[in-house]
């Protein structure tokens, strides 16, 4: 079986050393939410699969050709061929502070349907992981959402759901009125605390209360990122709190998909909830402390490095 079989569209990323508008260089990746969740998966040792489509492209191939060189199965990735794979540029700004233009509007991605949901699922996964930027994309991309929850229940798959709101591809509004009717297929809801009013059905109160609307809708455990704080886990058996790892922050993008793969890589093996949670701050250290979305996720041997004291070489 796939450890975790992850829905939704990966782009070209060029990431620039300058404002924009005074030219420069750029480095070229690629980033997605659900491939980033995926590849940080892959290289804690787990089986991962994407499903999504790219444009018949160099930037198209690029996807691939990263996503399979970190060890995620593309079996049931589409080409299409009238279509442009999605590019998103990041402009860096002040200290940490970036700012994310996207150019997917009409992108091969967001055509992802139910029948490439199908295809991904000829080998039935652990876990769906899926966030609330593939229903933003359109409504095919939202009816293959749903029909990863459906399959996902079919084969008796459990189905981790990020937030992940983005307010440059959908309103407020619509985002809750979709997430709200996902959360309750969720065994796992990951937001930020910004994002809890966006899903809970009962948008108002604390947090503590919106969290308690969510495991009474069904949904089994809510984890709430605190960046710099750290990290919250709750349950029927109540409620756990993490500290953040102290590093060097370089880039906060990508922090949160790591965070849910450390989160889902430890749920798979079944760890104590303390360290899941343990798990998941570190790997979104491990992104704070790199550039990229992706590049400086750790491997499993890698993960002790942050016990190491501050400016320890390994010899």
């Amino acid at each position: 079986m796939t450890d975790v079989l992850t829905v939704g569209e990966t782009m070209a990323s060029m990431r620039a050393s300058a404002p924009l508008r005074l030219g420069g260089p750029m480095s070229l990746s690629v980033a997605g939410a659900e491939s980033n969740v995926a590849i940080g998966l892959a290289r804690l040792g787990h089986t991962t699969s994407w499903v999504g489509v790219v444009g018949a492209d160099e930037l198209g191939a690029l996807v691939l050709r990263t996503l399979r060189a970190e060890g995620v199965r593309t079996d049931s990735a589409r080409v299409d061929a009238d279509r442009p794979t999605g590019v998103m540029v990041v402009e860096r700004r002040v200290g940490d502070l970036t700012r994310v233009i996207y150019h997917r509007s009409g992108s091969a991605g967001s055509t992802v349907s139910p029948d490439d949901v199908t295809a991904g699922f000829r080998t039935p996964p652990s876990w769906v992981h899926l966030t609330g930027i593939t229903p933003a994309l359109g409504a095919q991309a939202r009816e293959a959402v749903d029909a990863a929850v459906a399959q996902a229940r079919h084969v008796g798959a459990r189905v981790c759901l990020d937030v992940n709101y983005r307010g440059k591809l959908w309103s407020a509004a619509a985002a809750a009125a979709c997430l709200r009717q996902l959360a309750p297929h969720a065994s796992l809801l990951v937001a930020s605390e910004d994002e809890l009013h966006l899903v809970a059905p009962e948008a108002a109160g604390s947090e503590e209360d919106m969290v308690a609307s969510l495991l009474a809708a069904g949904v089994a455990e809510v984890a709430v990122k605190r960046g710099a704080q750290g990290a919250s886990l709750y349950s029927a058996d109540g409620r756990i709190d993490c500290p953040a790892r102290t590093v060097r922050v370089t880039d906060t993008i990508g922090a949160g998909d790591a965070f849910v793969a450390g989160l889902l890589s430890a749920t798979l093996e079944k760890l104590p909830v303390a360290a899941r949670l343990e798990r998941a701050v570190a790997c979104g250290a491990f992104a704070v402390a790199a550039a990229g979305d992706w590049e400086g996720l750790p491997t499993r041997a890698e993960l002790a490095l942050l016990d190491l004291e501050s400016g320890a070489a390994q010899r």
